[in-house]
């Protein structure tokens, strides 16, 4: 019997799952840089582990609400296939081994907007929707400005560093 070990988070009054292969940390929301004329889902740049990462809000993206007032906000940063970016949700809930049998697809997989949804954990007494955070990356309008301005940083970076 196989299953796949997920990250278990809220967003809303709904809870949203990642596999742990993408997770790299759970963070508290701190100092973050906000940078102005970026998207409204960027809620700007944190430094996690060395690392600039931009922070994402999840709850602006699926509710058009902010989860930034929240004080049990955190910040689940994952790597994706073309960058690290930190989620902000409202709740890191918990690691889950779910079933691989009660993994559903669904037919929303099929509209534009929610293409990261990937299965819904269809468990006892509750469901957890499936995200994959690379498509959630890809289908966010303005990331490759995002990941561009990240390349430029980290390249000034790498030569202050060899300057000195």
């Amino acid at each position: 019997m196989s299953s796949q070990k997920v990250v278990v988070f809220q967003s809303g009054n709904e809870e949203y799952a990642v596999s742990i292969d993408h997770v790299v940390s759970i963070e508290k929301l701190e100092k973050v840089n906000p940078i102005p004329h970026l998207p409204k889902y960027l809620i700007g740049l944190m430094k996690i582990r060395g690392e600039l990462v931009p922070i994402i809000d999840f709850e602006l993206i699926l509710y058009n609400q902010s989860g930034l007032l929240n004080e049990n906000a955190r910040v689940v940063t994952m790597h994706t296939e073309d960058m690290s970016v930190g989620i902000l949700v409202k709740e890191a809930k918990e690691i889950l081994d779910v079933p691989a049998e009660s993994l559903k697809q669904l037919g929303l997989m099929n509209y534009a907007k929610t293409k990261y949804f990937t299965n819904i954990a269809n468990l006892e007494n509750r469901m957890i929707t499936i995200v994959d955070p690379s498509i959630l990356v890809l289908s966010l309008d303005g990331i490759k400005d995002i990941q561009s301005y990240l390349e430029n940083a980290k390249k000034e970076e790498n030569l202050e560093v060899n300057n000195v």
